[in-house]
């Protein structure tokens, strides 16, 4: 099944800012375009912004000056959907209700030829209810383009229970060949990106609501010791906490109330308070101007240990050792099984996040997990009330020896980078299980579309197989609530692969 011919008309319902990048990514591809809008003259005003930014491609050497009046000559407001009679693919972008999208496509099956392609922009709601009142739903898909469409690469091919194989590939090969990666999913509540990116989000709230670190030290740990490029405080006062907020309910709600998706009061509270992010001045952070942006929490300067014993290796954390050694700090090495830990010269023990609490043991920090301890430029630990000062501040200076700035936060199972990568490996699995996507469309679908320095499968690889498994269920009894249940596809992950490895 190939691409629709670029002689196809294509037409976008919607003209607000996402319609006008979708048709935008459809004109320059090199398609006829037709706009149309139920308000009267928006579909004019539609197009004269496109052509403005088509100016602006022009100005940046990014689009020719005979590039950019050919696209002004195919692209057309309608003023009826009648008008768009002829053509071979219908995205609808409008109101993001489901009666409105339903009816709105009942009447276009009216107008269209019987083989044009009708899709969907929506990112909340169930392609196959829209589908659903449609005479011939095999025809329908969904298209998830993410904000702002002629920029981001990624686009989500939404198949409804009713959608037509044929249908979903032609889609897909048009949206390759208007330049964009597409990813096939099945229809299920937030389809990849917003389904398996909850975590990330939900993981930082419940850090914050646990008063365990403040946002400003939570996005520095994620940024710069998970490698994300924005810490979740700050990414939803982008997105708008309005926005973020109502995406998680949606997920959470299809999900028959799923506890793994459960929203943040915190946000609900910030929502309430009409503090949506940067477009209301205020989210989580203030953003009047001449306001001061807070800063992270960062420990005092501390000694450095002259030594650590190393007991049985720190498994995903094992380059520490290396880089501990060309620090000057003498490293003993000890074979130890019950264990992967550092042993101060306190006799304090400095462990990987696994799910378990400091206060559990005798004198245990805990550090988190990076996404490369090398490039990381800041590490957390966590400790509790009982943790010796002098364990505490040994930990400390180890961290700084190597580089690091280092945040103490509250002793919480899991930390924040090791929790949330765990989370989000498990969904993947989850999804993958359950027929939602491929492990590769998973990856690219979490690179491209949130900007993820590695998508879950990648990390899975990379931290060892039970990694996620064994810091879940840690973390499931300690809350049992059942948010950290890991999953039976992540249990059977685990341990398909310690049995090919011998493991009893």
């Amino acid at each position: 099944m190939t691409a629709l011919d670029l002689n196809s008309p294509v037409a976008v319902v919607g003209t607000g800012t996402m319609g006008q990048g979708i048709a935008q990514v459809a004109l320059v591809a090199g398609h006829p375009v037709r706009l149309y809008d139920a308000l009267p003259g928006r579909a004019r005003e539609a197009a004269d912004a496109i052509g403005a930014r088509l100016d602006r491609l022009v100005e940046k050497d990014r689009l020719s000056a005979a590039e950019r009046d050919a696209a002004r000559a195919r692209l057309t407001p309608a003023a009826s959907l009648a008008e768009l009679a002829d053509c071979a693919l219908v995205v609808e972008a409008v109101l993001e209700r489901l009666e409105v999208k339903q009816q709105l496509f009942g009447e276009l099956e009216d107008v269209v030829p019987d083989d044009c392609l009708l899709a969907t922009n929506t990112s909340s709601l169930s392609v196959t209810a829209i589908g659903g009142a449609l005479r011939s739903p095999s025809r329908f898909l969904g298209l998830h383009f993410f904000n702002p469409a002629p920029l981001l690469p990624l686009v989500e091919v939404v198949s409804g229970f009713a959608t037509d194989v044929t249908s979903a590939t032609r889609a897909y090969e048009t949206a390759r060949a208007w330049g964009k990666t597409p990813v096939a999913c099945a229809d299920t509540p937030g389809f990849i990106v917003n389904r398996i990116a909850r975590p990330f989000y939900a993981e930082a709230f419940a850090v914050y609501e646990a008063q365990a670190a403040d946002p400003a030290t939570i996005d520095a740990v994620l940024r710069e010791c998970g490698g994300f490029r924005m810490g979740a405080f700050e990414l939803t006062d982008l997105i708008g906490q309005d926005v973020n907020e109502s995406v998680t309910h949606s997920v959470w709600r299809s999900f028959f109330q799923d506890v793994r998706f459960t929203p943040s009061l915190a946000q609900r509270r910030l929502v309430e308070s009409g503090r949506l992010g940067r477009k209301a001045g205020h989210g989580w952070y203030d953003y009047a101007e001449g306001a001061e942006r807070p800063e992270p929490h960062t420990a005092e300067k501390q000694q450095p240990p002259a030594h650590v014993t190393a007991e049985g290796g720190l498994g995903p954390a094992a380059e520490l050792l290396a880089m501990i050694r060309e620090a000057g700090i003498q490293v003993r090495e000890e074979d130890e099984d019950h264990g992967t830990r550092l042993v101060l010269p306190s006799g304090g023990q400095l462990v990987l996040a696994d799910g378990q609490t400091s206060v559990e043991f005798r004198d245990v920090v805990y550090f988190d997990l990076a996404l490369d301890y090398r490039r990381a430029t800041r590490v957390a630990l966590s400790a509790s009330q009982d943790t010796s000062p002098a364990t505490l501040a040994e930990a400390t200076g180890l961290f700084q020896a190597l580089g690091k700035d280092v945040s103490v936060i509250g002793d919480v199972p899991g930390m924040i980078v090791a929790r949330t990568v765990a989370r989000i490996v498990d969904l993947a699995h989850d999804a993958v299980a359950k027929g939602v996507a491929t492990e590769e469309d998973i990856d690219t679908a979490m690179r491209l579309g949130v900007n993820y320095p590695l998508g879950p499968f990648e990390w899975s690889r990379g931290l060892g197989h039970g990694w996620a498994y064994d810091l879940l269920d840690d973390l499931h009894l300690r809350d049992p609530s059942g948010r950290y249940a890991p999953s039976l596809a992540l249990y059977r992950h685990a341990y398909a692969t310690d049995k090919r490895e011998g493991t009893p």
